[in-house]
């Protein structure tokens, strides 16, 4: 089966269906991209693991990295290898050359935990796949809020009721924030706050 390898160019938030989000894909030697509908708990297990954010508890598709190598396997490869009635499905390559059928989301997910490299069959390619319109760089003009990426801005640090002997810098401020959002493991809102920081210290190295 003639098939092209990809690479994650983003998630963003999907404006045709509510609570879901448009995973986009990029062939590694092409232009063409492919987009794929996941859901909202898919799509967070994927950026967390992008933006090398750890949860408190593992999430499922952790466990899952954790059984498959307790048992002493591993996975090898992922392929999105059929497109039927406008839905994709995928398979997940073990180190003992089986392949298990998977929803692309959660094979992707797998993937980026494993390390290993992502497929899409050319055929699937060729009827779902797009190109970029010319001068468009890679998701831009999607709204900064929508993206599950570092791109969000942060809103105004919540007001203290007491006031600390020392004045926290606004840096002190994100950081509690980022330890907050951990602890209540809302993972979309410490990705953004994150990526606030990350911004702070690059203007002040």
């Amino acid at each position: 089966m003639d098939r092209v390898q990809v690479e994650i160019l983003g998630i963003s938030t999907s404006p045709s269906t509510s609570g879901a989000y448009a995973l986009i894909l990029r062939e590694t030697a092409g232009l063409r991209r492919i987009p794929i509908i996941i859901g909202g708990f898919e799509a967070q297990a994927i950026a967390l693991e992008m933006e090398g954010i750890k949860p408190p508890r593992p999430l499922t598709h952790d466990l899952l990295k954790t059984a498959v190598e307790a048992l002493g396997g591993t996975i090898t490869e992922v392929s999105i290898n059929e497109l039927r009635d406008g839905t994709f499905f995928a398979s997940v390559r073990l180190s003992d050359d089986q392949d298990i059928d998977a929803r692309p989301s959660d094979a992707i997910a797998l993937a980026i935990r494993f390390g290993v490299s992502i497929f899409v069959s050319e055929s699937i390619m060729t009827e779902a796949g797009f190109l970029p319109e010319e001068g468009e760089d890679d998701m831009e003009g999607d709204d900064e809020d929508d993206n599950l990426g570092l791109d969000a801005k942060l809103s105004p640090p919540e007001e203290k009721t007491a006031k600390p002997s020392k004045p926290l810098t606004y840096l002190d401020q994100l950081n509690q924030q980022l330890d907050e959002a951990i602890r209540k493991e809302e993972y979309e809102r410490a990705a953004k706050i994150r990526d606030d920081i990350q911004k702070l210290a690059q203007k002040t190295a």
